[in-house]
């Protein structure tokens, strides 16, 4: 009978061990992810009490103050606080970190610590046009034309795939919509017409047989094309020391085939706003923008993703920011619910700050283009714009002093409130931070 209740006695112990580890791993989890990256001198802290002693073992030294002591390297060292775990970082590098109870003897969680030389860029707000090409025009459909009650299109028949960018027509280069039209209707008279067109990067020649339409006794080769605009958005910061940029916040897409698009020989180009369509519910509004061309080129593209276009900027001095001085980057983690502002455009090309409302900070362990929950408070905004419109895509948003994020999204049926991407994904595409 007494080894009876001995072992109960046991078991009944290891059971609320086992409940004990089980509810402060949970509290653990919903404090960290499994990776966390600081700034050299920056402080991350959470609150979690937990009754019994915790431990932690770092594999490296002199990279993490926690808890304001230096953790010995491979060793499991008792952490005095009982209500929760402060990192600051001390030296750049990786360090993994390992949390248990009772020296090792039941694991709670692992977590990899990076400390990086902090960042600081240009915020943006400046509104820029997009080119895909800085010549051709851009496939967007087929034009069917009717014979004998079968429709068909030429182009189409010959390969011609919409999103492919045509380059020159029987050698002649074609340098935007007006181009295309003219030199295509001129030379259809002639006969058989070579294409040269650009698709992913390469170049292919293909012919297409022009067929007269019976209706304008014209030509046709059956394509509806446009210049290869993608249209207007915002720059959302630049690197002062390579001088590379971030924009838009999100992948670039065909409007009309919603198709992700080539704009590997891309450019970005200053752009005045001449005219805003108001943002109502149901009803996204839009900046109209005029593009600048020749010395008002600003940088090429180099990347399009599903957090936004990245390039070299090549006329700094067209990049006048409020922010003349650069900003640090603010981590995902340090970005909270409050007041923040946005730097965009609404007339013509001066950048002027808004105020916002951060409602709410969706927590990410990966990158995605929507994190951060907005809504636009500003009544001059609100009073011009009706809100978040097409063309804002891209503009920076700034909390205490540090650039956390850029405007992705609408809600089409609010447009006073929106998504925002953290501006840490942004940076991290660019390469300028580790990917973990």
């Amino acid at each position: 009978m007494r080894n009876f209740f001995k072992r109960n006695i046991v078991c009944t112990f290891i059971v609320f061990l086992l409940l004990l580890s089980l509810f402060f791993s949970l509290g653990i989890k919903n404090n960290l992810e499994d990776s966390l990256r600081l700034f050299e001198g920056q402080e991350y802290s959470y609150r979690v009490k937990f009754p019994l002693k915790l431990y932690i073992k770092a594999d490296k030294t002199d990279i993490l103050n926690i808890n304001g002591d230096v953790i010995n390297s491979n060793e499991f060292n008792h952490l005095h606080s009982q209500e929760g775990v402060s990192l600051r970082g001390l030296n750049k590098g990786n360090v993994c970190l390992e949390f248990s109870l009772f020296k090792g003897l039941i694991p709670i969680r692992q977590l990899t610590v990076s400390v990086l030389p902090e960042i600081t860029l240009h915020p943006g707000g400046h509104s820029i046009g997009i080119k895909l090409h800085a010549e051709g025009a851009l496939v967007v459909g087929y034009f069917y034309l009717e014979d004998e009650g079968k429709k068909f299109s030429p182009a189409e028949e010959s390969g011609i795939l919409i999103g492919d960018t045509i380059l020159a027509v029987n050698g002649i280069r074609i340098k935007d919509l007006d181009e295309a039209a003219a030199v295509i209707g001129r030379e259809s008279q002639k006969g058989a017409l070579k294409f040269l067109v650009k698709r992913k990067g390469e170049n292919l020649e293909m012919q297409v047989v022009p067929r007269m339409c019976p209706d304008s006794q014209e030509y046709r080769i059956g394509l509806y094309i446009r210049d290869t605009a993608a249209g207007v958005g915002t720059l959302t910061f630049y690197e002062p020391e390579r001088d590379y940029y971030g924009a838009l916040g999100h992948i670039v897409t065909d409007s009309d085939t919603r198709t992700v698009l080539d704009i590997d020989e891309g450019l970005i180009v200053r752009a005045d706003i001449v005219n805003i369509k108001m943002a109502q519910r149901g009803q996204p509004g839009e900046k109209a923008g005029v593009f600048k061309e020749g010395r008002d080129i600003l940088g090429t593209i180099s990347k399009n993703t599903d957090f936004g276009i990245y390039g070299q900027l090549k006329n700094i001095a067209a990049c006048e920011t409020p922010y003349p001085n650069p900003i640090p980057l603010g981590l995902c983690f340090e970005v909270e619910p409050g007041p923040a502002e946005m730097l965009t455009v609404v007339e013509g090309n001066k950048i002027q700050s808004f105020c916002l409302e951060i409602e709410k900070v969706l927590n990410q362990n990966k990158p995605v283009d929507k994190g951060i929950i907005i809504r636009v408070v500003d009544e001059n905004l609100l009073t011009q714009t009706g809100g978040i419109v097409q063309g804002m895509s891209g503009s920076p948003i700034i909390q205490n002093g540090r650039l956390v994020g850029a405007v992705t999204h609408v809600f089409v049926n609010d447009p006073s409130r929106g998504y925002g991407i953290f501006a840490e994904w942004m940076v991290k595409e660019m390469e300028l931070l580790p990917v973990s």
